[in-house]
């Protein structure tokens, strides 16, 4: 699990407005969220999730095949 160090900056009336977290964590939560993934790569991957769901076994492959 996650622990976020995080500052919180309030306004004057001190209800929160911003949080700042690290440069690491932003990277790990975006890589955790799959935000850096590009269109295709998203495409790509709705498509096994589908094929997984319809029980497609002939669109997946073996991690352990050998080409």
């Amino acid at each position: 699990m996650l622990s976020i160090q995080k500052k919180l900056v309030a306004d004057e009336r001190g209800q929160p407005q911003e949080v700042i977290i690290s440069w690491e964590q932003y990277q790990q939560i975006i890589e955790m969220l799959g935000l850096y993934l590009d269109v295709a790569a998203i495409a790509d991957l709705r498509k096994a999730r589908q094929d997984r769901m319809a029980e497609q076994r002939d669109a997946c492959v073996a991690l352990n095949a050998t080409p």
